[in-house]
């Protein structure tokens, strides 16, 4: 890791309240550049157990800056895995039926806007992804996605904990926070954090240990600790929050089946994600970090290979040598490596 120059954000910031189908309260976070934008708005989906913020990390340009500087409207949804909203013991089917489709609305009513673009990670790409191909999000028109979305496929040891150990510790606490780091508030909280103490050594951040714990295996899991300047690996010690193990027994679930499966039996949701004819007509463009131990890129592969056979030459698969999961993100090189292949998609005619 390594000293980084930054600059101040130059745009506003304001939070806009909506309400999920089942009347939880949300919010988008409105980003506005000091210039007019004019090509429309974008949201920005965050993965579990963080929020929008987690596209701000301390580099010399984010992802909202290069947005924001190529012209576009952004808009990062706070959905209810976020951390800055009240914890819920949420799955994947109620984002996609009652978190993304008010998101969008919302976004849209706002703006005055018919259609809208957006960039989605993890937990928020699955979720997004089960609403779109539902054809619950028909105003969407560009749906980038990084690191998982309908085909899950994790490491073959991070398989045996989904199926074995998450029943196990689901039994003593229902959900897991790497903000216990700084003392939990159980003592399965605390001896959990004794387990991790003793089973990472990858670096002296505690949270990024936890991290490394509760979302899959690997030392570490969710970046690439030399992708990572230093402000960022200090920074990021606030940025995970808990996630609840009904997230974690639907996505074994998910792992084992080879697609995302529905639990809760919306109506709105058909049981073949991933396998049946989608219900959109949006282009879809998947990226995967090659050195990604949460979700292998095999995981997109599968996906844009799906998505293909349906419209042959119309979507994209985009392979980032180096990057593992949110450090394509904030990554202290991703403005260079990543950003720029992100505004050429987002720009490209649909």
């Amino acid at each position: 890791m390594s000293v980084e120059s930054f600059h101040e954000p130059r745009y506003s910031e304001e939070i806009v309240p909506f309400l999920a189908g089942d009347g939880r309260a949300l919010h988008l976070v409105h980003l506005r550049g000091p210039e007019e934008a004019i090509k429309g708005p974008v949201v920005l989906v965050h993965g579990a157990g963080v929020r929008g913020n987690i596209f701000r990390a301390p580099v010399r340009q984010t992802v909202v800056d290069a947005l924001i500087d190529d012209g576009y409207d952004v808009w990062l949804e706070n959905w209810r895995a976020s951390m800055d909203v009240e914890p819920v013991e949420w799955t994947l089917d109620q984002a996609a039926v009652l978190d993304h489709p008010a998101a969008v609305h919302t976004v849209l009513e706002k703006t005055g806007h018919d259609t809208l673009k957006a960039v989605i990670h993890c937990q928020g790409s699955t979720s997004f992804m089960m609403a779109a191909m539902a054809g619950l999000l028909p105003e969407v028109d560009v749906i980038i996605s990084n690191a998982v979305s309908l085909h899950p496929v994790v490491p073959p040891s991070a398989k045996v904990k989904l199926r074995y150990a998450v029943p196990l510790v689901s039994h003593l606490t229902p959900y897991l926070d790497p903000q216990w780091a700084f003392g939990g508030p159980t003592r399965t909280a605390r001896a959990l954090t004794r387990v991790v103490q003793a089973t990472h050594h990858e670096c002296d951040n505690l949270v990024c240990r936890w991290t490394s714990f509760t979302y899959g295996t690997g030392f570490p899991v969710l970046w690439r600790h030399e992708n990572l300047n230093a402000r960022t690996h200090d920074w990021l010690q606030h940025e995970f929050g808990p996630v609840p193990f009904s997230f974690f027994k639907q996505m074994e679930t998910c792992v084992r089946a080879g697609h995302l499966v529905p639990v809760e039996h919306f109506s709105a949701l058909p049981e073949d994600l991933g396998v049946g004819e989608p219900q959109t007509d949006a282009r879809f463009v998947f990226l995967a970090g090659t050195e990604n131990r949460c979700f292998l890129a095999e995981s997109q592969r599968r996906s844009f290979e799906y998505m293909d056979r349906f419209q042959p030459g119309r979507h994209a698969l985009h392979l980032l040598p180096g990057y593992g999961h949110l450090d394509v993100f904030m990554g202290k090189y991703a403005a260079r490596d990543v950003f720029p292949l992100l505004l050429a998609e987002l720009d490209r005619p649909v």
